[in-house]
């Protein structure tokens, strides 16, 4: 067999001989050389990446949003599949979760490694054949940079010790070993200062990554890495470039930056008329938006009790609750919440495309039971839906959604500075910046200390942010998580509002939307190693949390 592939060989190469030489010049796809010597080119090339950070973002685990592994959000479904059951599967840490279980849906090892490695090779192709000016050479490596040290910092939140590579691509090799969790946020802090140094401001980056991001980053970044002066330096930064809060909490994400959003820093936009979609609208619309179009959508995970009791009255203060744990008759205090409540949340009565919710037995959008019906069509198992970043202009007849997505905004870039001046004894900066926050919402606020303080701005962090796909990282990282809740994520369960026509009004019962409490367990801190990584590289081993 050998022989006579070798005469192959020989034969092709012979026939080569007496014509033309051979032209080696791929036709079904463009060389390195070509896509990286000019500026336009290697642009279209970076493009590409940017789409993971969406990615990321928008899909932070194959179980679904990480929200439905706090307190904040409940998927409907009863079948045993991500966006339906899983996440409530894990979130009970069953005696059948297994590191292999938590690789599978929460784990992003191998596609964030996908991620580090086309940007590294970016990186190395932008150094060894770009003929772009220096200006835009390196304006593209800033660009490369912030992406980099956004994968890195998605591995070392979730992994710590990670293994660390950079564009040097002679330095890949099969076996290596992982790099402590210091060495992984020197790299991350490194490349966004890089960033922040060499990028333009947003006015003059053409919808490109900018300067701002690069800041506004830092200050999520350094803050898991609890290097607060960094935190706080980027973020004062950041307040002399113009950014500020928006007057309207709803605006913070539904006002796109072309309309002058001045509180988004990083939104990703799309274009319904160019087939740039996404699907949020259809998943998490409230049902009655498809019964009243004769099709089956929305709802696929909801709003709890637990979220909506973290609302202050409009006035200050948090209403008492404990009338409608026992059932009653009488309305929730719904009007009486503040302004982020409203704008983050769908209720009984709420106003939504010129109707009003109906999620009690019977209504539009319909109530039914967790559990009993496997497939709740569209009808909510707590007597709510999600309204934050759902689009009220969405038709569901349509194939995707185009609402703007505010990934980072000034609104968080202000809490991590409230938390980072907090960790510096800077109790007047801390104070300010949780001030400023709630002066946007109309509450009140006194200034406080000490653990009064840490309390003040852990209560921001979770209604200002809400659904934003930040609290589980939260709570992992102050190592709060396993703290019985409502502290932490232990020890409870999620619950809704059964709703009933009743008379003129209505019955409210308060029903769990769990068939067990929940429990986070100590070594959910730091995921497992995923197997194919172990079985194929020597140098590492399993985390000792999960041997």
């Amino acid at each position: 067999m050998k022989s006579r592939y070798l005469f192959a060989i020989a034969a092709a190469l012979t026939l080569a001989s007496c014509q033309d030489p051979l032209d080696m010049t791929p036709t079904d796809r463009v060389s390195a050389i070509t896509m990286w010597e000019s500026t336009g080119n290697a642009e279209y090339s970076v493009n590409h990446l940017y789409s993971y950070i969406w990615g990321y973002t928008s899909s932070p685990t194959a179980a679904g949003l990480t929200e439905a592994l706090t307190d904040e959000l409940k998927y409907t479904s009863y079948n045993f599949n991500a966006m339906a059951y899983i996440p409530s599967y894990l979130a009970y840490f069953e005696s059948t979760v297994t590191a292999q279980t938590i690789d599978v849906y929460l784990g992003m090892w191998g596609s964030l490694y996908v991620a580090v490695r086309e940007t590294n090779e970016a990186l190395h192709y932008l150094h060894t054949y770009g003929k772009m000016s220096g200006e835009d050479k390196t304006r593209l490596e800033g660009e490369l940079r912030f992406l980099r040290a956004f994968f890195y910092f998605e591995l070392t939140k979730r992994y710590k010790d990670i293994i660390l590579y950079d564009e040097d691509l002679s330095k890949i090799v099969k076996d290596k070993a992982v790099s402590p969790e210091s060495e992984a946020w020197d790299m991350i802090e490194r490349d966004l200062d890089y960033a922040a140094a060499n990028l333009p401001e947003a006015p003059a980056a053409r919808g490109r990554i900018n300067r701002g991001m690069a800041l506004a980053f830092t200050t999520r970044a350094m803050l898991y890495a609890e290097r607060y002066s960094k935190v706080v330096s980027a973020a004062e930064e950041l307040a002399g470039m113009g950014y500020a809060l928006e007057k309207n909490y709803a605006d913070a994400f539904n006002k796109s930056l072309a309309s002058g959003n001045s509180e988004a820093i990083l939104q990703y936009t799309f274009d319904f008329s160019k087939g740039i979609t996404h699907s949020f609208d259809f998943l998490y619309s409230p049902g009655g938006d498809y019964a009243l179009n004769d099709s089956e959508g929305g709802a696929y995970a909801v709003p709890t009790q637990e979220i909506v009791e973290s609302y202050e009255l409009s006035s200050g203060g948090s209403p008492d609750w404990s009338a409608w744990h026992s059932g009653t008759g009488a309305n929730p205090p719904y009007d009486k919440l503040e302004p982020r409540f409203h704008a983050s949340i769908l209720y009984n009565g709420a106003p939504w495309k010129g109707r009003k919710i109906e999620p009690y037995v019977g209504g539009t959008d319909g109530w039914t039971t967790w559990k009993t019906d496997k497939e709740p069509r569209g009808k909510t198992v707590t007597g709510y839906y999600l309204r934050k970043n759902v689009d009220e202009g969405f038709d569901v007849t349509s194939s995707g959604g185009a609402h703007p997505f505010t990934l980072l905004r000034y609104g968080e870039v202000l809490l991590n500075k409230a938390e980072a001046c907090y960790h510096t004894d800077d109790s007047k900066g801390a104070n300010d910046a949780v001030r400023q926050i709630r002066a946007r919402a109309g509450l009140p606020y006194t200034d406080r200390s000490g653990d009064a303080l840490w309390k003040a701005i852990v209560q921001e962090r979770k209604v200002e942010l809400a659904f934003e796909g930040l609290r589980y990282w939260d709570l992992r990282r102050w190592k709060a998580a396993a703290k019985a809740w409502p502290e932490g994520l232990s020890g409870y369960q999620q619950h809704g509002l059964k709703i009933v026509p009743e008379g003129d009004g209505f019955r409210y019962t308060y029903v769990s939307v769990d068939e067990r409490d929940r429990s986070f367990p100590e070594r959910l801190y730091r995921l497992p190693m995923p197997e194919s990584e172990l079985s194929s590289n020597s140098l590492v081993d399993q985390y000792d949390e999960w041997k």
